[in-house]
């Protein structure tokens, strides 16, 4: 399974949360049921994971927390605020150039919609 393919899962488990509870909740809330919805899908998820980077030829030991890890291919980062900023897009962006994974989720559960709360950043790109 590639990492669009795992993708697909999270989203459409992210959708079917949000049209059962709405915006509203904290945000670790959504986490705890997002990843209950995930590993019942068959998918691994890592929930809070102290993530290493490497800059250059430097080793950054645990220098941020990753919501989740899931299937060891995607990040994914998760809000429940009235609407994303450019900096929590450039946070996830900086997240995947120093770990080298190639696609990360943004999930804002805040949104009255939550397909206007994904936000796909790949390789630098941000959809």
């Amino acid at each position: 399974m590639n990492e669009n393919d795992v993708a697909k899962i999270i989203v459409d488990c992210a959708y079917q949360i949000h049209t059962k509870t709405g915006p509203g909740m904290f945000e670790s809330v959504y986490e705890c049921i997002l990843a209950e919805y995930l590993i019942k899908k068959g998918l691994k998820v890592e929930r809070q994971v102290k993530m290493p980077a490497q800059f250059e030829d430097i080793l950054l030991d645990r220098v941020f927390v990753a919501d989740l890890i899931v299937n060891d291919s995607v990040i994914v980062e998760l809000k429940s605020k009235s609407f994303l900023s450019e900096v929590d897009k450039k946070q996830l962006l900086t997240y995947l150039r120093l770990t080298g994974y190639k696609l990360g989720l943004l999930i804002n559960f805040g949104e009255k919609l939550i397909k206007d709360g994904i936000k796909r950043i790949i390789n630098g790109i941000i959809e």
